[in-house]
């Protein structure tokens, strides 16, 4: 339903993990040229790459939310710097970019710097502390207005894993800009399509993706037809009735366990394991080698729906893979043939995870 992408490089390997034909070119073409996936921050302040019919539900939802806390956050930093009514302040910086950005008709960060020069404000985010660095405004400026449903990303500069885009009026990139849509709808289209991709699962993982409140949760749930189901392992969870069939979950529990084996090299931060908050059912006890510090999952390998080892690119761009435990040899043969299938789609691109794992780390090196 949606691909993280925090990490530029992670859209491209969530692709490459689940199609055996796409290049990182038909990726690009659907991003930059057809236009048929959009750039932007969502659930819990995460950008994500969806497909540009989601946009309206996920900026009525998330980003037109997330844009006035932003204003709000940023408001009060710019106030601690001194700058006196910052509130009004940064709001005439917002204006005066995105005039600057309909008169250039697409710009970098830097170009419209030199356009705004209250873009270049440094701002210190914690005044006396030891950790504070100044930062500039224009990344709070820019990643607002996109919130806000003004601006979008464009292609980057560099390569497909480069970071640095070129930002268009909203207008340009999709005709008539995003379409309005009720906040109440917005929510639920989004559960709805959460619950096909992720469900059952419980209450408190869905709360945990989407960022909301939980009387936005249950508000939302109470809107669409869902059953409570027993899961694996004890607890229970919610999907959508008509998944459930009788009501007891059964089908849906059972399908697929039929399927043929399967193994996938996932990249980090893939949106499977982002999915859920409760991940021991498919990571088992592995977290410790597999996450960072801030709760990021990093590279893992898969083999028939869990988690079975991690896997890093070296520098001479070999993909190297380590399982944690012993899968046969039809299961290290599968993921050997993987390996070799995403080091062919990076090709000469050597891919450093933004945030780096202890397996990674030490698989890379």
């Amino acid at each position: 339903m949606a691909l993280h992408a925090t990490d530029p490089a992670t859209v491209f390997l969530s692709v490459a993990a689940r199609s055996r034909t796409a290049t990182h070119e038909a990726v690009e073409k659907a991003l930059y040229d057809d236009r048929t996936l959009l750039r932007m921050l969502a659930m819990r302040r995460t950008m994500f790459v969806v497909p540009v019919e989601l946009v309206p539900a996920l900026q009525a939802s998330c980003a037109a939310p997330l844009a006035a806390r932003q204003r709000r956050t940023y408001g009060r930093m710019i106030e601690r710097a001194g700058i006196p009514d910052a509130q009004a302040w940064f709001g005439e910086v917002l204006e005066a970019a995105h005039r600057a950005l309909l008169a250039r008709g697409e710009a970098t960060g830097a170009q419209l710097s030199a356009d705004e020069p209250r873009l270049r404000t440094q701002v210190e985010t914690a005044p006396g502390k030891a950790y504070s660095r100044p930062t500039g405004v224009t990344t709070w400026v820019l990643a607002t207005l996109g919130c806000e449903g003004r601006i979008v990303r464009g292609r980057p500069n560099g390569s497909w894993i480069s970071s640095r885009y070129v930002w268009y009026p909203v207008e340009k990139w999709l005709p008539g800009g995003i379409p309005d849509m009720p906040a109440g709808d917005a929510r639920a289209e989004l559960v709805t399509r959460w619950l096909r991709a992720f469900g059952p699962a419980p209450v408190s993982d869905l709360k945990w993706w989407t960022g909301w409140t939980a009387a936005e949760v249950n508000k939302t749930l109470a809107r669409l037809d869902v059953v409570e189901v027993g899961l694996d392992g004890g607890g229970t969870g919610v999907m959508l009735a008509d998944d459930a069939g009788d009501g007891t979950g059964d089908e849906a529990a059972g399908a697929g366990r039929d399927a043929e084996p399967w193994a996938a090299l996932l990249p980090a931060l893939d949106p499977t394991p982002m999915g859920w908050q409760e991940r021991g059912w498919f990571l088992g006890d592995r977290a410790p080698m597999l996450f960072d510090r801030n709760g990021n999952i990093g590279p893992t390998v898969w083999w028939d729906g869990r988690v079975v080892g991690g896997w890093a690119q070296r520098p001479d761009g070999e993909v190297v893979t380590r399982l944690l435990e012993d899968v046969g040899a039809d299961a290290r043969a599968a993921v050997d043939a993987e390996a070799a299938r995403i080091a062919a789609f990076l090709g000469g691109i050597r891919v450093t995870p933004r945030f780096r794992t202890p397996l990674e780390r030490e698989l890379s090196s």
